[in-house]
């Protein structure tokens, strides 16, 4: 599918609404996650399982992989808080009918537009545009200083990589998409 079916406002203004209340970084993603009426939970998964959203009959549950760095462990709660404030959920059969979604290396691919989403929704909930504007107005974080970027990704504990492609789509004039 096309990702001009994306709807990139609403995900931003979504992601903003949970935001609510938060204005510095580490973003609290607990708080949201109850804000949501969700629980978050560590679990042994398979290594290329990266997190799980269950929701049954008035439960829900946000599952990460605990054996992935926190930097992942939190972009996929993100992501997971995605799914559950943007889409419905795929129905799953097992002894009884429930929806879940599944992180896992299908979701980074970027090729099903829900999981696009949520990885853009993730992306805008961990470092929020107008935070990272903040920073550099505020003459805190040189782009050009690679210390300075691994510095704010530890302040938004994030991994260096998602800071970096964050940086770069807030701060491109082609890229208002992730915004």
């Amino acid at each position: 599918m096309s990702t001009d079916q994306i709807n990139y406002a609403r995900v931003r203004k979504r992601a903003s609404e949970l935001l609510a209340g938060q204005v510095a970084p580490p973003v609290d993603l607990e708080r949201i996650a109850k804000t949501l009426g969700a629980e978050i939970r560590e679990f042994d998964l398979e290594p290329d399982v990266s997190g799980i959203l269950y929701r049954q009959e008035g439960r829900t549950v946000i599952v990460y992989n605990k054996r992935q760095a926190v930097t992942r462990q939190r972009f996929t709660i993100a992501h997971e808080i995605a799914h559950l404030a943007l889409h419905k959920g795929t129905p799953v059969h097992v002894d009884h009918q429930f929806r879940i979604n599944l992180r896992d290396p299908n979701s980074a691919r970027g090729t099903d537009i829900e999981e696009i989403e949520a990885n853009a929704f993730a992306a805008n909930l961990l470092m929020p545009a107008i935070w990272l504007r903040q920073e550099l107005r505020s003459g805190l974080v040189d782009m050009e200083n690679s210390e300075e970027i691994t510095a704010l990704a530890d302040r938004y504990q994030v991994s260096l990589q998602a800071m970096v492609v964050r940086l770069t789509s807030v701060f491109s004039t082609a890229s208002p998409k992730t915004e």
